[in-house]
């Protein structure tokens, strides 16, 4: 395999030297499941409709983006003007494995320092506002605070990019709206609430930029009618204009990166979709307990499996030694040839994509879930805070291409070592798993003619760079 590089970071004072029509300029929110999906938006748009896009971030973020930049293209991310912005210094605490919430709130000092970021973003965005004829700000909701000056610009306009499912954000409006959620009586007993998985610290960030967020022109979402149709009609009715583009990953993958590959060469050796791939993000939180129960299930299924065993990311990933998960005496040495232990940053959508791979045990966050679904691999769904329980309903519950490893309301137990094993083997070898396959199998198919010339992302994408270059 190849071995390909990230092309070196542009000076963004020699990109504005040239005038454009049009730019688009990305502020994600700093945390990686953002940070990611901003860059492949970043280098859809670029790629595809050669318009010119500056991603924002501080040096150390911007760091992060590129370095961990599964699935994309070198040569696309090379095209994109990383602008970096000065952040204040922020502490960079280790996550606390025995927390009982499993929310990343040793994050909240990066989240306080983001909020000091209006004035360096506002003076890029007034700045490059004199070289085009129009900008347009794509932004997290989480850094509407940051943008709002975008409104004191004549030939500025701003859309809020939402990386979360569109049942998520139906039923984050329903409850600012004080409507009931349009969903069957059986399925509304099983939806989960927001309790214990959004703290109220999150709430106070969330409160200073809900105000802010009215100014944007529009939402762009990473999710497909094909997916959510009934919920993105819902919002039809709630929100501003809307286009829904995803899955914004590219579908194919024609240029693998060689990073990591013991996974790859590993699965290349495996019979097809005999391997569980396991991985749960990067801000899941395990105690060593959770960890121990959770590797005695895999040896004892018998299934074959990659694991991907990281800390949760700090703050700056670049700070600080990660701590090392301990797992059972002798794990590794029993399980050589039937399951592989992962300890660095595995290139996911590549693994999900490898014709071995026959399930994914997930924590649900809505990458994790557009990567599976794209691919056609089913979800043990495993959801650990925010987003995540109500990712993991729509994986199970409406699209039934999943199993649920541990239920929502019983977060505070333990999930055993029996309970591990007896969701493998259902989901990796029963006739059940074998339909839940087949389904997933069947949606990913659809979801990628959704992307292809005539498909409704793809409509819907072309649609949106229409509006805003008109």
């Amino acid at each position: 395999m190849k071995k390909t590089q990230l092309g070196d970071m542009e000076d963004p004072k020699e990109v504005r030297n040239s005038d454009h029509e049009v730019v688009i300029v990305m502020v994600p929110f700093p945390i990686q499941g953002h940070l990611n999906q901003f860059l492949q938006f970043s280098c859809l748009i670029s790629s595809s409709y050669d318009l010119p896009v500056y991603y924002l971030g501080s040096p150390s973020l911007n760091r992060q983006a590129r370095l961990r930049a599964n699935a994309l293209n070198p040569s696309d991310i090379a095209k994109i003007h990383f602008h970096d912005i000065p952040i204040p210094e922020f502490a960079s605490p280790p996550p606390v494995f025995d927390a009982l919430s499993k929310f990343p709130l040793h994050h909240k000092p990066l989240w306080d320092a983001s909020l000091l970021l209006r004035e360096p973003i506002a003076s890029f965005l007034r700045d490059i506002s004199s070289k085009s004829r129009r900008i347009v700000v794509v932004h997290d909701p989480f850094m509407s605070y940051n943008v709002q000056d975008v409104s004191s610009l004549p030939n500025a306009e701003s859309y809020i990019f939402n990386g979360i499912s569109a049942l998520n954000i139906y039923c984050f409006t329903c409850r600012f709206t004080g409507k009931p959620v349009q969903l069957g009586e059986e399925l509304l007993k099983k939806l989960p609430d927001l309790e214990g998985g959004i703290p109220d610290e999150m709430r106070d960030f969330t409160a200073i930029q809900s105000p802010h967020m009215g100014i944007r022109s529009g939402d762009i979402l990473n999710t497909s009618k094909v997916i959510e149709g009934d919920f993105l009609e819902l919002l039809v009715e709630e929100s501003k204009q809307q286009w829904a583009i995803g899955p914004i990953l590219p579908t194919k993958l024609d240029h693998i990166s060689n990073r990591n590959n013991i996974c790859l060469e590993w699965l290349n050796k495996q019979p097809p979709r005999s391997v569980l791939y396991v991985s749960f993000g990067t801000t899941s939180i395990f105690s060593d307990r959770e960890v121990i129960e959770l590797a005695m299930g895999l040896e004892q299924s018998r299934h074959k499996f990659i694991w991907v065993l990281r800390e949760a990311d700090r703050g700056d990933i670049f700070t600080g030694e990660a701590r090392k998960l301990e797992l059972p005496e002798g794990f590794e040495e029993r399980v050589k040839g039937v399951g592989l232990v992962m300890r660095e940053w595995a290139p996911q959508p590549e693994i999900l994509a490898h014709s071995s791979t026959g399930g994914f045990m997930s924590h649900c966050g809505w990458n994790s879930c557009i990567e599976s679904i794209t691919t056609g691999v089913p979800i043990a769904a495993w959801p650990m805070h925010a987003d995540q329980p109500k990712n993991g309903f729509l994986v199970t519950e409406i699209l039934k291409i999943g199993l649920t490893v541990r239920e929502w309301d019983k977060r505070a137990e333990l999930v055993s070592a029996s309970t591990v094993e007896n969701v493998v083997r259902k989901l990796m070898a029963s006739e059940e798993g074998d339909a839940i396959r087949k389904r997933a199998e069947e949606l990913a198919e659809s979801v990628r003619r959704s992307t292809e010339k005539g498909g409704s992302s793809r409509i819907e994408l072309d649609s949106l760079i229409a509006h805003i270059t008109r």
